[in-house]
Protein backbone atom coordinates (compact mmCIF):
# COMPACT_ATOMS: atom_id res chain seq x y z
CA UNK A 1 0.00 0.00 0.00
CA UNK A 2 1.42 3.89 -0.88
CA UNK A 3 2.45 5.48 2.28
CA UNK A 4 1.79 9.07 2.64
CA UNK A 5 3.40 11.48 5.51
CA UNK A 6 0.92 14.32 5.79
CA UNK A 7 0.95 16.85 9.07
CA UNK A 8 -0.59 20.03 10.89
CA UNK A 9 1.55 22.66 12.34
CA UNK A 10 -0.06 24.61 15.10
CA UNK A 11 -0.95 25.71 18.76
CA UNK A 12 -3.80 23.59 20.55
CA UNK A 13 -4.31 21.27 18.08
CA UNK A 14 -5.35 18.45 19.77
CA UNK A 15 -8.38 18.21 19.47
CA UNK A 16 -8.03 18.19 15.73
CA UNK A 17 -10.10 15.66 13.64
CA UNK A 18 -7.70 16.58 10.58
CA UNK A 19 -5.53 13.72 11.20
CA UNK A 20 -8.49 11.40 11.10
CA UNK A 21 -10.13 13.14 7.79
CA UNK A 22 -6.85 12.19 5.98
CA UNK A 23 -6.65 8.79 7.00
CA UNK A 24 -10.53 8.51 5.92
CA UNK A 25 -9.48 9.97 2.67
CA UNK A 26 -6.75 8.02 2.65
CA UNK A 27 -8.45 4.60 2.83
CA UNK A 28 -11.29 5.41 0.37
CA UNK A 29 -8.01 5.60 -2.45
CA UNK A 30 -5.55 2.51 -1.00
CA UNK A 31 -3.06 4.96 0.44
CA UNK A 32 -1.74 4.50 4.21
CA UNK A 33 -1.65 8.05 5.55
CA UNK A 34 0.28 8.84 8.46
CA UNK A 35 -0.61 12.49 9.43
CA UNK A 36 1.09 13.96 12.62
CA UNK A 37 0.42 16.82 14.96
CA UNK A 38 3.11 19.08 14.95
CA UNK A 39 3.14 21.78 17.68
CA UNK A 40 5.64 24.32 18.01
CA UNK A 41 5.21 25.30 21.72
CA UNK A 42 5.17 21.45 22.99
CA UNK A 43 8.44 21.23 21.52
CA UNK A 44 9.91 24.44 22.66
CA UNK A 45 10.75 25.33 18.67
CA UNK A 46 9.88 28.26 16.45
CA UNK A 47 7.51 27.64 13.41
CA UNK A 48 10.19 28.12 11.42
CA UNK A 49 12.09 25.40 13.12
CA UNK A 50 9.04 23.04 13.00
CA UNK A 51 8.52 23.82 9.07
CA UNK A 52 11.98 23.12 8.07
CA UNK A 53 12.23 19.87 10.46
CA UNK A 54 8.70 18.83 8.42
CA UNK A 55 10.15 20.01 5.24
CA UNK A 56 13.44 18.10 5.74
CA UNK A 57 11.47 15.04 7.01
CA UNK A 58 9.86 12.83 4.35
CA UNK A 59 6.67 14.53 4.78
CA UNK A 60 4.52 15.19 1.48
CA UNK A 61 3.09 18.09 2.90
CA UNK A 62 1.30 20.27 6.12
CA UNK A 63 -1.62 22.10 6.83
CA UNK A 64 -0.95 25.83 8.54
CA UNK A 65 -3.26 26.78 11.10
CA UNK A 66 -3.28 29.31 14.21
CA UNK A 67 -1.41 31.24 14.58
CA UNK A 68 1.22 30.48 11.63
CA UNK A 69 -1.15 31.03 8.25
CA UNK A 70 0.33 34.12 7.69
CA UNK A 71 3.48 33.98 8.91
CA UNK A 72 4.03 30.87 6.89
CA UNK A 73 3.84 32.82 3.53
CA UNK A 74 7.21 33.73 3.96
CA UNK A 75 8.59 30.29 3.75
CA UNK A 76 7.36 29.30 0.57
CA UNK A 77 6.02 30.07 -2.96
CA UNK A 78 2.70 30.60 -3.87
CA UNK A 79 1.74 30.50 -7.78
CA UNK A 80 -1.89 32.01 -7.73
CA UNK A 81 -2.16 35.55 -7.60
CA UNK A 82 -5.55 35.61 -5.66
CA UNK A 83 -3.55 33.83 -3.07
CA UNK A 84 -0.87 36.52 -2.34
CA UNK A 85 -3.08 38.72 -2.24
CA UNK A 86 -4.72 36.99 0.81
CA UNK A 87 -1.63 36.71 2.09
CA UNK A 88 -2.22 33.23 4.12
CA UNK A 89 -1.63 29.80 3.56
CA UNK A 90 -3.33 26.61 4.91
CA UNK A 91 -1.81 23.61 2.73
CA UNK A 92 1.80 23.53 2.04
CA UNK A 93 2.86 20.79 -0.32
CA UNK A 94 7.18 19.96 -0.45
CA UNK A 95 8.04 19.32 -4.12
CA UNK A 96 11.46 19.33 -6.37
CA UNK A 97 10.77 23.02 -6.50
CA UNK A 98 11.00 24.14 -3.46
CA UNK A 99 7.58 23.94 -0.69
CA UNK A 100 4.37 25.66 -2.55
CA UNK A 101 1.65 27.08 -0.90
CA UNK A 102 -2.47 26.78 -1.14
CA UNK A 103 -5.76 28.48 0.52
CA UNK A 104 -7.82 25.93 1.02
CA UNK A 105 -9.69 27.53 3.75
CA UNK A 106 -10.65 30.07 1.39
CA UNK A 107 -12.44 27.30 -1.39
CA UNK A 108 -13.61 25.67 1.80
CA UNK A 109 -15.66 28.55 3.06
CA UNK A 110 -16.99 29.26 -0.37
CA UNK A 111 -18.39 25.50 -0.70
CA UNK A 112 -19.85 25.62 3.33
CA UNK A 113 -21.46 28.99 2.37
CA UNK A 114 -23.16 27.00 -0.57
CA UNK A 115 -24.13 24.61 1.07
CA UNK A 116 -26.42 26.23 3.47
CA UNK A 117 -27.21 29.75 1.48
CA UNK A 118 -27.45 28.52 -2.02
CA UNK A 119 -26.66 31.45 -4.46
CA UNK A 120 -28.40 33.50 -1.85
CA UNK A 121 -25.60 36.71 -2.15
CA UNK A 122 -23.61 37.29 1.08
CA UNK A 123 -25.25 41.07 1.53
CA UNK A 124 -23.53 42.61 4.07
CA UNK A 125 -21.43 41.36 6.74
CA UNK A 126 -19.49 41.87 9.98
CA UNK A 127 -16.87 39.77 10.20
CA UNK A 128 -14.91 39.72 13.78
CA UNK A 129 -11.30 38.59 13.28
CA UNK A 130 -8.69 39.42 10.32
CA UNK A 131 -6.48 37.11 10.95
CA UNK A 132 -5.20 34.06 8.70
CA UNK A 133 -8.48 32.43 8.09
CA UNK A 134 -10.02 36.23 7.89
CA UNK A 135 -8.58 36.73 5.22
CA UNK A 136 -9.56 33.43 3.41
CA UNK A 137 -12.83 34.11 4.17
CA UNK A 138 -13.24 37.75 3.11
CA UNK A 139 -11.85 36.83 -0.02
CA UNK A 140 -14.08 34.84 -0.33
CA UNK A 141 -17.23 36.84 0.53
CA UNK A 142 -15.87 39.16 -1.73
CA UNK A 143 -17.06 36.62 -4.61
CA UNK A 144 -20.22 35.59 -2.74
CA UNK A 145 -21.47 38.63 -3.05
CA UNK A 146 -20.90 40.28 -0.23
CA UNK A 147 -21.70 44.46 -0.56
CA UNK A 148 -20.33 45.83 2.49
CA UNK A 149 -17.45 44.24 4.70
CA UNK A 150 -17.25 45.70 8.22
CA UNK A 151 -14.01 44.34 10.36
CA UNK A 152 -13.35 44.07 13.79
CA UNK A 153 -10.21 43.31 15.02
CA UNK A 154 -8.65 44.12 18.23
CA UNK A 155 -5.03 44.66 15.86
CA UNK A 156 -6.40 47.43 13.79
CA UNK A 157 -2.96 47.55 12.04
CA UNK A 158 -4.30 44.17 10.49
CA UNK A 159 -8.15 45.23 9.85
CA UNK A 160 -6.43 47.70 7.88
CA UNK A 161 -3.91 45.50 5.81
CA UNK A 162 -6.81 43.38 4.96
CA UNK A 163 -8.83 46.27 4.06
CA UNK A 164 -5.79 47.21 1.60
CA UNK A 165 -5.44 43.99 0.45
CA UNK A 166 -8.87 43.70 -0.92
CA UNK A 167 -9.43 47.10 -2.34
CA UNK A 168 -7.56 45.95 -5.79
CA UNK A 169 -9.47 42.65 -6.10
CA UNK A 170 -12.92 43.81 -5.29
CA UNK A 171 -12.94 47.70 -5.94
CA UNK A 172 -16.74 47.25 -5.62
CA UNK A 173 -16.94 45.88 -2.37
CA UNK A 174 -17.11 48.98 0.43
CA UNK A 175 -15.21 47.50 3.40
CA UNK A 176 -15.23 49.62 6.65
CA UNK A 177 -13.08 48.96 10.31
CA UNK A 178 -14.74 49.17 13.49
CA UNK A 179 -14.19 49.21 17.24
CA UNK A 180 -17.68 47.48 18.60
CA UNK A 181 -18.57 44.71 17.13
CA UNK A 182 -22.18 45.13 18.30
CA UNK A 183 -22.53 48.56 17.10
CA UNK A 184 -21.03 46.86 13.48
CA UNK A 185 -23.91 44.53 13.46
CA UNK A 186 -26.12 47.08 12.93
CA UNK A 187 -27.56 46.29 9.69
CA UNK A 188 -25.84 42.90 9.00
CA UNK A 189 -27.13 40.25 6.80
CA UNK A 190 -24.05 37.68 8.07
CA UNK A 191 -22.16 37.67 11.28
CA UNK A 192 -19.00 36.04 11.11
CA UNK A 193 -16.27 35.08 13.91
CA UNK A 194 -13.00 34.05 12.46
CA UNK A 195 -11.06 34.95 15.78
CA UNK A 196 -10.25 31.73 18.33
CA UNK A 197 -12.92 32.56 20.84
CA UNK A 198 -15.05 29.88 21.19
CA UNK A 199 -12.27 27.11 20.51
CA UNK A 200 -11.20 24.82 22.97
CA UNK A 201 -8.76 26.33 25.45
CA UNK A 202 -10.49 29.87 24.39
CA UNK A 203 -14.25 29.79 25.77
CA UNK A 204 -16.12 32.65 25.11
CA UNK A 205 -18.09 34.99 21.76
CA UNK A 206 -17.01 37.82 20.39
CA UNK A 207 -20.37 38.97 19.83
CA UNK A 208 -23.06 39.53 21.93
CA UNK A 209 -26.45 37.58 21.38
CA UNK A 210 -28.54 40.76 21.51
CA UNK A 211 -26.36 42.34 18.48
CA UNK A 212 -27.53 38.98 16.42
CA UNK A 213 -31.26 40.38 16.06
CA UNK A 214 -32.07 40.86 12.63
CA UNK A 215 -29.16 39.23 10.40
CA UNK A 216 -30.31 36.32 8.28
CA UNK A 217 -26.76 33.92 8.59
CA UNK A 218 -23.73 33.32 10.91
CA UNK A 219 -20.67 31.30 10.16
CA UNK A 220 -18.08 30.64 12.72
CA UNK A 221 -14.52 29.46 11.49
CA UNK A 222 -14.28 27.36 14.79
CA UNK A 223 -14.91 23.91 14.98
CA UNK A 224 -13.70 22.36 18.01
CA UNK A 225 -16.45 22.34 19.23
CA UNK A 226 -18.63 22.97 16.65
CA UNK A 227 -21.50 24.17 18.83
CA UNK A 228 -19.18 27.07 19.58
CA UNK A 229 -21.67 29.76 21.97
CA UNK A 230 -21.61 32.10 18.68
CA UNK A 231 -23.32 29.43 16.64
CA UNK A 232 -26.12 28.56 19.80
CA UNK A 233 -26.58 32.42 20.73
CA UNK A 234 -27.48 32.59 16.68
CA UNK A 235 -29.22 29.75 16.32
CA UNK A 236 -31.19 30.56 18.67
CA UNK A 237 -31.93 34.09 17.62
CA UNK A 238 -32.95 32.75 14.25
CA UNK A 239 -30.05 33.08 11.76
CA UNK A 240 -29.40 30.12 9.01
CA UNK A 241 -26.03 28.75 10.53
CA UNK A 242 -23.19 27.89 8.53
CA UNK A 243 -20.54 25.56 10.87
CA UNK A 244 -16.87 26.21 11.01
CA UNK A 245 -17.12 21.86 10.81
CA UNK A 246 -18.58 22.55 7.02
CA UNK A 247 -15.04 24.82 6.70
CA UNK A 248 -13.33 22.09 7.98
CA UNK A 249 -14.55 19.08 5.78
CA UNK A 250 -14.30 21.00 2.66
CA UNK A 251 -10.75 22.59 3.10
CA UNK A 252 -9.98 19.24 4.07
CA UNK A 253 -11.55 17.67 0.73
CA UNK A 254 -9.73 20.14 -0.89
CA UNK A 255 -6.56 19.75 0.57
CA UNK A 256 -6.54 16.32 0.38
CA UNK A 257 -6.52 17.02 -3.18
CA UNK A 258 -3.31 19.05 -3.45
CA UNK A 259 -1.61 15.85 -0.92
CA UNK A 260 -2.93 12.91 -2.98
CA UNK A 261 -3.40 14.19 -6.73
CA UNK A 262 -0.68 12.77 -7.77
CA UNK A 263 -1.39 9.36 -6.77
CA UNK A 264 -4.72 9.26 -7.66
CA UNK A 265 -7.26 10.24 -9.57
CA UNK A 266 -10.16 8.85 -7.92
CA UNK A 267 -12.55 11.62 -6.66
CA UNK A 268 -13.26 11.14 -2.73
CA UNK A 269 -16.85 9.44 -1.62
CA UNK A 270 -17.80 13.08 0.53
CA UNK A 271 -21.17 11.44 1.66
CA UNK A 272 -19.14 8.12 3.29
CA UNK A 273 -16.12 10.55 4.53
CA UNK A 274 -18.90 12.88 6.08
CA UNK A 275 -20.59 10.22 7.79
CA UNK A 276 -17.28 8.17 8.91
CA UNK A 277 -15.77 11.86 10.07
CA UNK A 278 -19.08 12.39 12.14
CA UNK A 279 -19.09 8.56 13.33
CA UNK A 280 -18.33 9.33 17.47
CA UNK A 281 -16.66 6.22 17.76
CA UNK A 282 -14.08 7.02 15.30
CA UNK A 283 -10.66 7.95 16.96
CA UNK A 284 -8.89 11.30 15.81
Amino acid sequence: MTMLLLGLIGDNIAASRSPLLHRLAGAQNGIDVRYDRLVPPATGETFAAVFARAMAGGYRGVNVTYPYKERVTALIGIDDPGVVAMGAVNTVIFGPEGPKGFNTDHSGFMAAYGRVQGAAPAGPVLMIGAGGVGRAVAFGLARLGCTDLRLVDRDAAKALALATALAPVAPALRVTLHEDAGAAAQGAAGLVNCTPLGMVGYPGTPLPRAAMAGADWAFDAVYTPADTQFLTDAADAGLAIISGWELFFYQGVHAWGHFAGHLTDRPLDEDALRRDLLDPRAVP
